[in-house]
């Protein structure tokens, strides 16, 4: 439709806004992210091949290598594997996944949405909205591991098709979302309003970081008893290594498949210290009040390490200070150190904080649990709602008490101000005054004092005459004289000050001399000055001229500037009156005039 005027003359068309082609750009975010899953199938592929080819008995060709690479890389994202060749004949799932796998393909993922997210930015064009992004990436992503799925069917260790249909996308999103979450520059926004009643907002930041604190406390905690388990049975998990292989290659693929479980030890050592332990099968249970049942363990170094059967001792009880360090480390961390915080807000931080961390033990009890088989061994590990609730339970007793306890002492009244009660004769407020009376006589004129009557030029100071009372002076003291009927002011007594211990000085007032007054600078006049002009007075009289004053200059004296005299032609030139011979002389840097 043609727009027209009053005049019927047509407006021109407005440019057209250019279409944004985002194609290529999401054709390179899918490409991005199937790029990470081949990488991470390839890593896995060259490392079963390597140990393939130097086992000294290999079951099978290359053929079978790369399909157990890609079940792997699917047990790797949480997919259970099922073993069909089992005594019984009866198919066992295999789900206890190696967390340290897992970090393989979320780092792929996270980079792929990262440099997805930035590729535009570096080329100078729009980036790529953070939904656009997410969807192409995964999208590549889970392409390639569907056809993972489907390739690793036809080996020995298949994948569960419906465990593959939740375990796969849930792992890629969850990393794809942290890189673009990364490249956005880690935003955190609003997670909630305010909430109603007397309760104020809290800090999700700290909350954040006093759960994730708690964590780390409770993995450190887990670690620290791995490491101390290992080396008490050390001889132990040195002979369940030697009796599982007698070749190099198998030894070296025991340690590596240890390596990969380490992670799921320390979380196991975690819920150990919070109380429920884990279990070792459908019979059997660890924790820090016995180790009971018939476990029926397979040889491996790491199950070597486990406490010996029967009850409890104070050794295995020693280990509750993991969660008690943790819940005082949840309090801690979510104080503010701000003074404008309230009670209430501090405290329902810390509890905010110590449900992040019970959730985020509850997480990793989950992801390090599984079964390893169908009947005892179908149970593996810590069981996740409970390692969740001891988790919430331990930090939100001991967090929300500690928070407010520091928050009161940190915003606690100062205390020790000038007055009484400080107990400090040299830094009391009468003798800070003492001093600085004695330093500003002692020091004359270079300190100015400021507590007297002002001069008489200068007025009454307004803030001075509101605020002080009447000043001290000689006029001062005739409005107080006998004639007035007011008392004067008795004269300060002496009082002596303690300078250092064993050291005390009397700063009495010393009266000094009056100074005589000076004369305005208007008649002043100085001697050498009046003798110049008595002289110059009697040359002009002798020459009977009247004395006026000297001509001001039309310019201003110029400094720096270099003199050249005049000099007269020879004789039988004819030079004109504006001819200089000595121009051809003198320097181009000199200045006449």
């Amino acid at each position: 439709m043609t727009q027209v005027t009053e005049r019927g003359t047509s407006l021109p068309t407005p440019p057209r806004a250019p279409v944004r082609r985002r194609s290529p750009a999401a054709a390179a975010c899918v490409v991005g992210g199937a790029v990470a899953a081949v990488l991470g199938l390839g890593f896995l592929a060259v490392l079963v091949i390597v140990l393939w080819i130097s086992s000294p008995y290999p079951d099978s060709g290359p053929g079978g290598a790369l399909h157990l690479a890609a079940g792997l890389w699917l047990l790797a994202h949480g997919t259970d594997l099922v073993r069909y060749e089992t005594l019984s004949g009866v198919p066992a799932p295999v789900g206890l996944t190696p967390l340290l796998l897992v970090a393989l393909p979320a780092l792929l993922i996270r980079r792929a949405a990262r440099l997805g997210s930035a590729a535009q930015e570096d080329r100078g064009a729009e980036p790529l909205p953070a939904a656009v992004v997410f969807s192409a990436v995964l999208c590549g992503y889970l392409g390639v591991g569907a056809l993972a799925v489907v390739y690793a069917a036809a080996g020995p260790m298949p994948a569960d098709p419906l465990s593959a249909a939740w375990h796969l996308p849930v792992v890629a999103a969850l990393a794809a979302a942290g890189g673009v979450w990364e490249s956005r520059g880690r935003p955190l926004g609003r997670l909630a309003g305010p909430l109603p009643g007397r309760l104020t907002r809290p800090r999700y930041a700290l909350a954040l970081r006093a759960g994730a604190g708690g964590v780390l406390v409770l993995l450190g905690g887990g670690a620290l008893l791995v490491s101390a388990s290992l080396a008490w049975h050390g001889a132990e998990v040195q002979g369940s290594f030697a009796a599982l292989t007698g070749v190099w290659s198998g030894r070296f693929a025991v340690l590596l498949l240890a390596l990969a479980l380490i992670p799921n030890a320390v979380v196991w050592g975690a819920s150990y210290s919070l109380g429920p332990g884990f279990a070792l099968g459908t019979a059997a249970t660890a924790t820090p009040l016995g180790f009971g049942g018939s476990p029926a363990l397979p040889g491996f170094p790491l199950l070597a390490a486990l406490p010996a059967a029967g009850p409890g001792t104070p050794l295995t009880w020693a280990v509750g200070a993991v969660p008690v360090v943790a819940g005082l480390a949840v309090g801690w961390f979510a104080v503010r150190r701000a003074r404008e915080v309230s009670y209430g807000e501090t405290a329902l931080t810390a509890a905010l904080g110590a449900l992040v961390c019970a959730l985020l033990t509850t997480a990793l009890a989950a992801a390090s649990a599984g079964p390893l088989g169908a009947r005892e061994l179908a149970v593996f590990g810590p069981v996740w709602w409970q390692t969740g609730g001891a988790a919430l339970g331990w930090t939100l007793l001991l967090a929300v008490p500690l928070a407010v306890t520091v928050h009161a002492w940190r915003n606690r009244p100062a205390r020790g101000l000038a007055g009484e009660g400080s107990g400090d004769g040299w830094h009391d407020s009468g003798v800070r005054e003492v001093r600085w009376a004695a330093l500003r006589r002692a020091a004359g004129t270079l300190i100015p004092d400021f507590s007297g009557t002002p001069s008489e030029g200068d007025g009454p100071h307004p803030a001075r005459s509101s605020k002080e009372g009447p000043k001290e002076g000689p006029e001062q003291g005739r409005e107080q004289g006998p004639e007035s009927g007011v008392r004067p002011a008795p004269a300060p007594p002496k009082r002596p000050v303690l300078v250092m211990p064993g050291l005390k000085l009397d700063l009495t007032p010393i009266p000094l001399p009056a100074l005589p007054a000076e004369p305005p600078p208007e008649t002043a006049v100085a001697p050498a000055t009046e003798a110049l002009v008595a002289a110059a007075g009697a040359l002009v009289a002798a020459a009977g001229a009247p004395l006026a004053a000297p001509p001001a200059p039309l310019l201003p004296p110029v400094t720096g500037v270099r003199v050249l005299t005049r000099r007269k032609p020879p004789e039988g030139t004819d030079a004109g009156p504006e001819t200089d011979p000595g121009q051809a002389r003198r320097d181009p840097g000199e200045a006449t005039y």
